[in-house]
């Protein structure tokens, strides 16, 4: 198969799971796609990113020789759909001590930034609080921000926000 001729083929859900399962476990053609993520025209990333998804929830590993480029994706200005479906990856994968940093970085700024979809700054804070779990110093400082976004954020975002503090809080009291 042709990864990126099937991705301008049909952006159907079918399609995209049909890809998912030809790239199934195979490093070779996820490595083929990730290719495809980073350096294709937005169309075909943005479908890339979708594709990337399905793989990582049946197949969590493959994304790990990606980590690092991720990461380093996110420092070019990016659209949404990117952002999103790479934090999405972020808040239910360990991100290893040396990208922390970076990934803190981004996800405060994210977070903060009242003009960025919704969706990218629910997935920023879930990924600031997995940080925090090794890196407690953030974790008064995501509470602060949380707070300070909650009175004017949307349903989803103070849904996560307010679960997000009542673990922190439940975290600083077993302390």
């Amino acid at each position: 198969m042709n990864i990126r001729a099937s991705l301008l083929a049909n952006r159907s859900k079918e399609n995209i799971m049909k890809i998912a399962a030809y790239i199934g476990e195979d490093q070779e053609r996820f490595d083929e796609l990730m290719q495809l993520f980073l350096k294709d025209s937005i169309q075909v990333t943005q479908r890339s990113a979708w594709i990337i998804n399905h793989c990582f929830d049946q197949h969590p590993n493959l994304v790990k020789p990606h980590l690092e480029t991720f990461w380093k994706n996110l420092l070019q200005p990016q659209n949404n759909a990117i952002k999103r479906n790479t934090l999405r990856i972020f808040q239910d994968y360990p991100i290893p001590k040396k990208l922390q940093g970076i990934a803190a970085s981004l996800c405060f700024d994210y977070l903060a930034d009242p003009n960025e979809a919704i969706a990218v700054r629910v997935f920023s804070m879930s990924v600031l609080f997995n940080i925090g779990q090794s890196e407690p110093d953030l974790l008064p400082e995501l509470a602060i921000l949380i707070e300070e976004i909650l009175p004017h954020g949307s349903m989803g975002l103070r849904s996560r926000g307010n679960k997000i503090l009542k673990a922190i809080k439940q975290k600083k009291n077993k302390a």
